[in-house]
């Protein structure tokens, strides 16, 4: 399958089976975040890895709306990213998420993006906060998003390229 096929394929997907991922296709996603390029080669992401139902249960609840998923998810993929090594944080992290994102795609993997930076849970406090202080992590990481995984019997159907908002795309 080449890339723009997989990008084709790739959906949100938001619920889950029980059926486990395996350590050889999680260890494949991580992988693919690893890769992910960044500004300067600075490589200031880092990846937490969550396959603790309890702990999952916890991040499900560290945004008002939009985590939900990861209670029942698989697995999840925290990236953090150490904001002393770059500026580049969020677009590294962004870039990162993409990567992992398009490899469960590839393994087919259902896989959801959970925006962290700039939300807050019911209680208002910033999920990151909440990220971090069930992660146990330290102030100089911030969090961008976590990426769900898990094995879903829903299949959605592919983007087409006939519905691209191609007037968006301007020649000079």
């Amino acid at each position: 399958m080449d890339l723009l096929e997989l990008m084709l394929k790739r959906r949100s997907i938001r619920e889950y089976t029980d059926e486990d991922i395996g350590e050889d296709n999680l260890n494949k996603i991580v992988t693919a975040g690893l890769l992910a390029p960044s500004s300067r080669n600075r490589k200031p992401c880092e990846f937490v890895v969550v396959q603790d139902k309890t702990i999952l249960n916890k991040l499900s609840k560290s945004k008002k709306s939009g985590s939900a998923m990861l209670e029942n998810a698989n697995a999840a993929v925290v990236v953090i990213a150490d904001s002393t090594k770059a500026d580049t944080w969020i677009e590294d992290s962004s870039i990162a998420l993409t990567y992992m994102d398009l490899m469960a795609a590839q393994l087919d993997i259902g896989s959801c993006w959970c925006q962290s930076h700039l939300r807050f849970s019911d209680d208002g406090i910033s999920s990151e906060e909440v990220i971090k202080n069930i992660l146990s992590l330290d102030d100089k990481y911030r969090v961008v998003g976590i990426l769900s995984l898990g094995i879903s019997e829903n299949k959605p159907e592919r983007h087409q390229l006939s519905q691209l908002d191609i007037d968006k795309v301007k020649y000079l």
